[in-house]
């Protein structure tokens, strides 16, 4: 299975510590070893932790089941 890095987010669990969360578009292999063309989106922390999507701005850490909230985006304007 191929993976691409889409993008990086913050999420904050309920006591405040901030967890930067990778997004990943993941290309399945079909039976005859060629890459599928609908991706699977798939989320890890940066340490290799798998994270669940429960809603838009709402994941969970698989192996903890600690919920955590996406944070917003915030733009530097120079």
């Amino acid at each position: 299975m191929a993976a691409v890095f889409v993008r990086q987010f913050h999420a904050r669990d309920a006591e405040g510590r901030i967890y930067p969360v990778h997004e990943f578009q993941e290309f399945p292999l079909s039976a005859d070893g060629s890459t599928g063309s609908t991706p699977v989106i798939t989320y890890k922390l940066a340490i290799g932790d798998r994270v669940n999507k429960l809603d838009e701005n709402a994941f969970q850490l698989v192996q903890s089941g600690i919920t955590l909230t996406r944070e917003p985006e915030t733009n530097v304007v120079s």
